[in-house]
């Protein structure tokens, strides 16, 4: 029934049951909590809600010396792990230059500017690890991805264009990117929900939906025409991060081929996806860690990627006890949406505020401009400490 269901671009009804689950609120400056808003999104669409703010206009570069304006701002920088002891700069640093983006206000600045300074001074990063691996994609490349699902216009960048015009767009915004940070050449990537979370149980109880062989192969394919890499995100709905990975295992073992957990449609309470924020633990990201590993051992592969997605703190508890595996780079993306103070607020509290190893930040082509704000732009984005090494569109 699945794979009859699954094997046609048309509207499909199950996909479009996502779009009909509740809402979820976050509120990043503190523990957030669920709050139906007005608009339902899919279940896909992490979000962070945010308030509406007056707008200001600037037309030349703001300059911001702190968290408030007579606070200046030193430290050092942080962008990636590190093998060795990372060494603290005393030196004063110049003030933090706020790029002029139309629509941003003083209240994003500051948020701006708090989150870089506790990247700063947090002595935590970089993340002690290792020595990468040969074959490693982070720290030297930053990944910028689009996420999403062939099969559903409304979970994303990725099914909302036909793939050749998904394509060229992605090649336009890597291109901002690679200008905004010639130092890091971009990695593509396409980010496909290949276990989506649903708002009906289906024949097994499981909330969730796995997509077929076919769709997988297909976008597999997109991202080969572009030497782009894959993750495959899973939502597990009732079901477990063990159960679902086992079926991708075939997949996982090509080697341009990585891995995304969701935390907030993993439903350990037994509710519904969709009516409550899941949440992982390190339990679980390390048996995706171990997996892997073992995956890349056995088929001598280069290290794999593992991108699990938060944006409260519930999302994932017990960060200290995730064990790093020089075989596999962990990232912990922010992917809230709203207003850019909320979203720099997340990175700073949920993100920044627990070092795993690398991060990343997701950016909403339509959900962030809600309110009337212009989404981030890479320089703005880049101004965050530790600078996020993956980036995803949805």
């Amino acid at each position: 029934m699945h794979r009859t269901l699954f094997s046609r671009y048309s509207s499909i009804s199950v996909l479009v049951s996502l779009a009909l689950l509740t809402s979820i609120a976050c509120a990043a400056s503190k523990e957030a909590r669920p709050a139906p808003i007005g608009e339902a999104i899919p279940a896909a669409g992490v979000r962070a809600v945010g308030v509406s703010v007056p707008q200001s206009v600037s037309s030349t570069p703001q300059i911001v010396t702190g968290a408030a304006s007579s606070t200046q701002i030193t430290g050092r920088t942080a962008s990636s792990t590190a093998s060795g002891p990372g060494k603290d700069s005393t030196a004063k640093e110049p003030p933090i230059t706020v790029p002029s983006v139309k629509g941003r206000t003083k209240k994003d600045s500051l948020a701006l500017v708090r989150a870089v300074k506790a990247g700063m001074e947090n002595t935590n990063w970089p993340v002690k690890t290792a020595p990468a691996l040969a074959g490693s994609i982070l720290p030297e490349r930053r990944i910028v991805a689009f996420y999403g699902n062939p099969l559903s216009k409304r979970m994303g960048v990725l099914g909302e264009l036909p793939p050749d015009k998904m394509l060229e767009r992605l090649d336009k915004v890597i291109a901002e990117w690679q200008k905004a940070d010639p130092s890091h050449p971009v990695q593509p990537a396409l980010h496909l929900i290949a276990v989506v979370a649903q708002g009906s149980p289906g024949r097994d109880g499981k909330y969730r939906l796995r997509m077929t062989d076919s769709v997988i192969n297909m976008v597999h394919s997109w991202a080969q025409k572009k030497n782009a890499l894959l993750f495959l995100d899973v939502q597990v709905g009732l079901s477990t991060v063990q159960e679902e990975l086992s079926r991708l295992l075939p997949f996982l073992m090509r080697p341009n081929v990585m891995l995304g957990l969701d935390p907030e449609f993993s439903m350990k309470s037994g509710d519904k996806p969709g009516s409550k924020i899941g949440t992982m633990s390190a339990t679980d990201v390390n048996y995706a860690i171990n997996l892997l590993a073992g995956i890349v051992k056995q088929y001598n592969l280069p290290p794999k990627i593992l991108v699990v997605h938060r944006f409260t703190r519930r999302m994932l508890t017990n960060s200290k006890g995730i064990k790093l595996d020089p075989r596999v780079q962990v990232v912990v993306d922010m992917d809230g949406w709203g207003p850019p103070y909320l979203k720099y607020d997340s990175y700073r509290s949920y993100v920044e505020a627990e070092p795993v190893q690398f991060t990343g930040f997701k950016l909403f082509f339509h959900n962030d401009a809600k309110k009337g704000d212009p989404i981030l732009t890479p320089d703005e984005v880049l101004l965050l400490n530790p600078k996020p090494l993956y980036i995803q569109y949805q």
